[in-house]
């Protein structure tokens, strides 16, 4: 690391250092450095920043006891809109350089060296003690615990096998906690839909054909028109209107991708669509439907020998985030605490959060769900470890396509872009050259509203 400050600092940060004549090094961000992350909420009474280890859960809980405000994790708009302000990529633990209340984690303030965002994503500032982070006489340096250490929130992404384990342990859990509705509603699963079990049984049937497949979606109208939406969106680009089921298969979008598409539409509608917080993140089917189109673009790319089946690849990212409806619908009482912790600790994936507030996270719960209906391994194993790039079992390319496409879908402005790191490895699993990357992921931002209005269909 270097001892002065690097030109590709943020000015603002730059000054802050100079004025306060901070003692500090400057190094690039990598993996496994423990750093000082800024946690943001609000009330009506102003903004609140928490100063927390990058491997510590911000407790909510704690944080509104110790202020007795009413405090909510502030939304993403908002946050981009200081990183805006002030022309920063990321925010320092600096208690002076927002307008806000700061309360700092004491086991993060008696660290004797300490990592902090330096405003540019790819470097880290490191400084002497936590002193460099306290100017203001209102800090409040916490001895109450107002995070939890991630070794015990005892995450871990855990064999698919014991998975089921870990599903009746949590049940055990919320029966301890005499969840009001009686277990049997909290925990009811609709059962597979009619036309998902028709469409698995045409899978294996050595008779299937187009004729088959049409009339399976066609009795549904609901499903069958939004087939036909897609296929006539003009992001397929296809000649002339499209008029039935039928037509979209054979004119545009393929027997493959149809059998899918349908498959993926009707397990989406399975469970009730619960109300999003559209200032706070990308709706349900906005992410569905980005990260099916960023799947299948990258399966085009890997070489004929490697490449995965096309069909279950856009079925497993069109159906990555399924999880997500059987929390909200399995977990109700506690969807929105769990929901708020995630927003509060944006530094941390979402499985860490759901593994310590509902002890299983939404991954877990629908690959078993979806192994239970009988679903492609493809599928199955796909949505189970799409955050785990070191997965190289059964069904990793599903999985490493779908956290690939996550981080390139971040990258390019398409999701809301996390803090997690990158494991460049996966390019090489799967048999991926970068450089073809990067024109496919310009079509998919090309395409953005066309994709917005397929997405837009889905929700309504």
């Amino acid at each position: 690391m270097t001892s002065q400050a690097d030109s590709t600092i943020p000015v603002i940060v730059r000054q802050h250092l100079a004025k306060q004549s901070i003692h500090h090094a400057i190094g690039p961000n990598k993996s496994g450095i423990v750093r000082a992350e800024v946690c943001l909420l609000e009330d009506n009474q102003g903004v609140v920043q928490v100063f927390v280890a990058s491997n510590s859960i911000a407790d909510l809980g704690k944080i509104r006891q110790i202020t007795g405000r009413d405090l909510e994790p502030l939304a993403l708009k908002k946050i981009n809109a200081i990183k805006k302000r002030l022309n920063l990529q990321t925010l320092p633990a600096f208690d002076d350089l927002i307008q806000a209340n700061t309360i700092i984690d004491r086991s993060l303030f008696e660290t004797k060296r300490i990592f902090i965002h330096s405003g540019n994503s790819s470097h880290l500032m490191a400084l002497k003690d936590g002193d460099a982070m306290k100017r203001l006489e209102a800090t409040l340096i916490e001895d109450v615990a107002i995070a939890l250490p991630l070794e015990d929130s005892n995450y871990e992404l855990s064999l698919f096998d014991h998975d089921r384990d870990e599903i009746n342990s949590a049940v055990t859990k919320f029966t301890s906690l005499r969840i009001k509705q009686r277990l049997e509603e909290t925990l009811e699963i609709p059962p597979l839909p009619d036309t998902a079990q028709a469409i698995i049984r045409l899978r294996v049937d050595p008779d299937a054909n187009i004729e088959k497949l049409s009339h399976i979606v066609e009795r549904d109208p609901s499903l069958a028109a939004q087939v036909v939406s897609w296929a006539s969106s003009s992001y397929y680009s296809a000649p002339g209107s499209i008029k039935s089921v039928q037509d979209a298969i054979v004119r545009v979008l393929g027997y493959d991708l149809v059998m899918n598409l349908a498959l993926g539409l009707s397990l989406g509608k399975t469970l009730e669509m619960p109300s999003e917080d559209s200032d706070n993140d990308t709706t349900y089917w906005s992410k569905a439907v980005y990260m099916a189109a960023c799947v299948g673009a990258l399966v085009s790319t890997i070489p004929r020998e490697f490449r995965p089946g096309f069909g279950l690849s856009y079925l497993a990212g069109l159906l990555h985030n399924f999880g997500y409806l059987i929390m909200a619908h399995s977990f109700r009482p506690h969807f929105q605490v769990t929901n708020k912790m995630i927003a509060l600790n944006r530094h941390l994936a979402h499985q860490h959060i759901e593994k310590h507030v509902l002890g299983i996270t939404r991954d877990q719960m629908a690959s078993n769900l979806m192994h239970s209906w009988n679903m492609p391994g493809e599928v199955t194993m796909g949505v189970r470890y799409q955050s785990d790039p070191e997965y190289l079992g059964a069904n990793s390319d599903q999985a490493h396509l779908i956290y690939l496409a996550n981080h390139l879908l971040e990258e390019h402005g398409l999701l809301p872009k996390s803090l997690q790191t990158f494991d460049s490895m996966v390019f090489e699993h799967l048999n991926i050259n970068k450089e073809e990357v990067e024109p496919l992921m310009e079509q998919i931002r090309t395409n953005k509203a066309e994709l917005d209005m397929i997405a837009h269909s889905l929700a309504v």
